[in-house]
């Protein structure tokens, strides 16, 4: 049964001039719109309760599953004006089977995508002044669906209820830089997720088990920190958030391959199809970390940059590890081929190209 959203209005919403206050500097993260989405599901009765609501403190028992054992997922995405005024985003269906992929993984039921879709609509139609005028930068809606073990238990066991939210926050662009390329530091004593792990679900622990390996690259001069295999410590796999990408001088398009431990990113499997429209021919295939420091030097690679839907696209301007360092060619801004895919794929979600497969869902 689909679920269906009953409304209940903020009594005492920002007032217009709080909310382009905060739209003019939104940042990234730091700030949410009057209203939030919510569901229940437990085993009699499936999903239900669907609700549109004031955003606010969310009351949970301190036995709640999620808080002792970490069963939960979220996705996240965002939503574009376009010129006409209209709202959309993009590839919501992906988010969904993606979501539906974690949460089976995690062991908690899952969503259809007709229900995904219509959570975030049902939360970007009641909020849409919250979503930035078209032509200010890069700022948008984003959006942040999630879904934990809310059921009040101490056991090892899937949890039997289980809550849906979707909350959302007006959004700058992620890298307050901008395009300056990022230093990442190599992390050879962490690694984000193992063999057989949850590191293909979109799951908090993996971003929490990042952390540490974060902290050490910042105390070394980086931003962020490229994880490997943990099995090897040989095979680059993802940074704590982003794939990422190798330009080479013949023309490849090259991202480590999904092996179960990385996360298969929205952006980057729209940019493996982008490819083909540059003249690039995209590789999944398993990249050694010393493939990318002999590349580098040797000239081979040409550009480096990582992806996500919060970064859209940023370009790696170092890579350093205990004992040295590869510096890549691209100046401010990336390489040209980033640069290009990173217009591609910027002018199909705001509207500005013709989106050609169907990648972009009308919200509002």
């Amino acid at each position: 049964m689909t679920l269906s959203y009953t409304r209940e209005q903020h009594p005492s919403p920002r007032s217009d001039a709080e909310r382009e206050a905060i739209l003019a500097d939104p940042g990234f993260g730091n700030h949410f719109t009057d209203h939030m989405v919510t569901a229940t599901w437990n085993r009699d009765g499936g999903w239900h309760d669907g609700r549109v609501h004031p955003f606010g403190p969310i009351a949970m028992s301190p036995a709640a599953a999620v808080l002792h054992y970490a069963q939960e997922v979220f996705e996240g995405m965002k939503a574009y004006r376009h010129e006409d005024g209209s709202v959309w985003t993009f590839r919501p269906e992906a988010n969904a089977a993606r979501m539906a992929r974690s949460a089976q993984r995690l062991a908690l039921p899952t969503l259809s995508e007709e229900d995904f879709v219509g959570s975030l609509r049902a939360l970007v139609e009641t909020d849409e002044a919250w979503v930035p005028a078209y032509g200010t930068g890069e700022t948008s809606l984003y959006l942040r669906p999630f879904m934990y073990a809310s059921e009040a238990f101490l056991g090892v066991r899937p949890a039997h209820e289980v809550t849906y939210s979707v909350i959302a926050s007006p959004a700058g662009a992620y890298f307050t830089g901008g395009l300056t390329p990022v230093k990442l530091w190599v992390s050879e004593h962490y690694a984000r997720a193992g063999e057989g792990g949850t590191g293909s679900a979109k799951c908090g622990g993996n971003y929490a088990s990042s952390l540490a390996g974060q902290l050490e690259g910042i105390d070394h001069g980086c931003d962020q920190a490229v994880f490997l295999d943990s099995a090897t410590h040989t095979y680059i796999e993802e940074l704590g958030g982003m794939n990422l990408f190798f330009v080479t001088s013949d023309g490849r398009l090259r991202t480590p391959a999904l092996t179960g431990s990385i996360l298969e990113g929205i952006t980057r499997d729209s940019i493996l199809t982008l490819a083909k429209d540059l003249d690039l021919q995209p590789e999944e295939d398993r990249i050694t970390i010393d493939e990318w420091k002999d590349g580098v030097a040797s000239g081979e690679i040409t550009e480096i940059f990582a992806c996500g839907t919060a970064a859209v696209i940023t370009p790696v301007g170092e890579l350093r590890w205990d004992g040295g360092s590869a510096a890549s060619t691209a100046g401010e801004g990336g390489g040209e081929v980033t640069r290009s895919i990173r217009s591609r794929l910027l002018d199909i979600q705001y509207g500005r190209a013709e989106d050609t497969r169907g990648w972009l869902t009308r919200l509002a």
